[in-house]
């Protein structure tokens, strides 16, 4: 039998919900906010592979001193190499697929279909094994894949990003390979991530990141520190807002409301990035790109309810 646990107050449960709450929303506030301001720093003259590479070098170097340079070294080599080359080059190539889309699509655009990444985390799961498809599944993947569809033949999606239709179904590509991506990278971090410090897993991937993206930037001939005070603006505020404090307040929220809640509040990035988008940029957002980005979302919370009911 196991000691009898006295219950907490009310009012203190009802405090660290609406804290939790809080958390939540600041982080997806800034994970939303990424591409509106990688746009912002672009429009001044710098490249995407440049952005990201002294985005992603910045948020090391806060993340190591979160960590301490005397946790890293602890680890296993084993686990030090899979973190750094698989963690961080997973990493970089996601990020770097998604924001490549912003030359050819909108920022919302990009939000709402990268948002499909759970539909393929649920894919994934299914070849392996590891999880099977039930009928509210089968329901949210095609709730989930009827919206890419949606989304995809908005007309005024080119004219808004001012590219050719070529350059639409460019942007898309790239915006769903990044989901795809993405759903590969979850459940393979999890895996790694084992016993280890989360801040210490989040150092490596943000160094490995660094050293894939520095790569690309060297090879594109855009690395550069000579950027307009705007630019260096923009890539702070990525760094700080959009990086290393949405992780810790998106972790301070976990915390206090449990996955199944975090990822259902959640759920309100990529209506974020759209209205930080149509705010900062003047991307409007189309009626059909808002529907079929709500047919995304539902397609996420079924997914997450099904969860609830299994734990």
């Amino acid at each position: 039998m196991t000691a009898p646990v006295s219950p907490q107050p009310a009012g203190s449960s009802d405090a660290a919900h609406t804290t939790g709450m809080a958390f939540v929303l600041l982080a997806a506030l800034g994970f939303a906010a990424v591409s509106t301001l990688t746009s912002v720093a672009i429009r001044e003259g710098t490249s995407v592979p440049n952005v990201l590479t002294w985005r992603y070098v910045l948020a090391s170097v806060v993340m190591v001193g979160i960590a301490g340079v005397r946790g890293i070294p602890r680890m296993p080599r084993r686990d030090f190499a899979m973190w750094l080359i698989l963690g961080g080059g997973g990493q970089a190539l996601f990020v770097g697929l998604a924001l490549s889309s912003i030359k050819y699509i909108p920022v919302a655009t990009l939000g709402f279909l990268f948002y499909t990444y759970p539909a393929w985390v649920t894919l994934v799961q299914a070849v392996r094994g590891a999880e099977q498809v039930t009928m509210q599944r089968a329901v949210a993947l095609a709730l989930s894949f009827g919206g890419i569809a949606v989304i995809v033949g908005v007309p005024s999606a080119t004219a808004i990003s001012g590219a050719g239709d070529g350059g639409f179904w460019t942007g898309v590509a790239l915006a769903l390979s990044a989901a795809f991506i993405y759903g590969l990278y979850i459940p393979m971090a999890r895996q790694l991530q084992k016993s280890h410090p989360v801040p210490v897993t989040g150092a490596l991937a943000k160094i490995g990141a660094s050293i894939c993206l520095l790569f690309w930037a060297v090879g594109d001939q855009s690395f550069d520190y000579a950027m307009t005070g705007r630019a260096w603006g923009a890539i702070a505020a990525l760094t700080v807002f959009c990086t290393v404090l949405p992780s810790l307040f998106f972790l301070s929220g976990l915390i206090r409301l449990g996955p199944v809640r975090t990822a259902i509040v959640s759920t309100v990035e990529p209506f974020l990035t759209a209205i930080i988008g149509s705010v900062v940029l003047g991307q409007a957002l189309s009626p059909r790109a808002a529907a079929g980005g709500a047919m995304i979302v539902t397609a996420v919370l079924l997914l997450q309810f099904r969860r609830e009911r299994v734990a």
